[in-house]
């Protein structure tokens, strides 16, 4: 891969290992000439990351996913650092940095593209996840019922706390959490998984990436919320129905030339 000769550092000054690190990665890049720009603010300042190489994250995985937008719109591919908890994302851990940074900067990466969800709603808003989109009840007491489509052709009523839909990156999210399946992240697919399901034969479903899937809501006493990776995004019903998809976007991750999916989800998940 080409060296990068300009890096954007994205950290979350609220972690304490983030200030010194990034100051730490910064030197390294700049000794060898790399162009570098900092900031801790969110969202980031529009325009932070064009022209850029790529982006440095150092934080946790929500630091990670606050900056998708900005980086899909510039595709700008992005390296995150874990300064944070289990560290999906931000693959490698401030001791790896430390040891494998110059090597990234020469080149010596990987990138991967990650797919995304394309959420629209009954206004014609659109937005973008890279983990997932959740559709939860405001109010816990009741159940919430949804009416699932794809291809027009209708699934289910789920009677449940809600709805997680996943791509294969945010499988190890939410939906993990949830009894739900890990999918590998190259695989092209989107997962539906049931939140507390009141019924025990209801499971995840699998669809590939073709599809379109609608959801709607049945009940108009209960009032919905859409999460877009983990931050309410719509909480009204007129929200819905919703329309999710593969995204015709692409996001770049960059890897060491070390790393490998099931190192992090054995280290992760602690098996063995």
């Amino acid at each position: 891969m080409k060296p990068l000769e300009s890096i954007a550092f994205v950290l979350n000054a609220h972690r304490a290992k983030a200030p010194l690190l990034t100051k730490e990665l910064v030197a390294l890049a700049q000794a060898r000439g790399v162009k570098t720009q900092i900031t801790d603010r969110y969202p980031l300042p529009k325009g932070f990351l064009k022209g850029q190489d790529a982006c440095c994250v150092v934080g946790g995985d929500g630091t990670l996913l606050s900056v998708v937008l900005e980086a899909l719109t510039e595709q700008v591919p992005i390296l995150g650092i874990n300064v944070g908890k289990l560290g999906f994302l931000t693959t490698l851990s401030p001791e790896e940095a430390r040891a494998q940074f110059v090597e990234c900067l020469a080149g010596h990466y990987t990138e991967t593209r990650r797919i995304l969800l394309e959420c629209r709603n009954s206004l014609g808003e659109t937005v973008w996840a890279l983990n997932d989109v959740v559709i939860k009840q405001a109010c816990w007491e009741r159940l919430l019922g949804l009416n699932v489509y794809c291809n027009g052709e209708w699934i289910n009523r789920y009677a449940s706390d809600g709805l997680i839909f996943t791509t294969p990156t945010g499988s190890t999210a939410y939906n993990l959490s949830a009894n739900g399946p890990l999918i590998h992240p190259m695989a092209e697919v989107i997962g539906m998984t049931p939140i507390c399901p009141h019924t025990l034969s209801n499971r995840t479903v699998i669809f590939p990436h073709h599809v379109r899937l609608k959801v709607e809501c049945c009940d108009t006493e209960i009032q919905p919320q859409v999460a877009i990776d983990g931050k309410i995004k719509w909480d009204t019903a007129s929200a819905l129905p919703l329309t999710l998809s593969i995204a015709p976007k692409h996001l770049s991750l960059l890897q060491t030339k070390k790393y490998t999916y099931f190192d992090i989800v054995r280290s992760k998940l602690k098996w063995g």
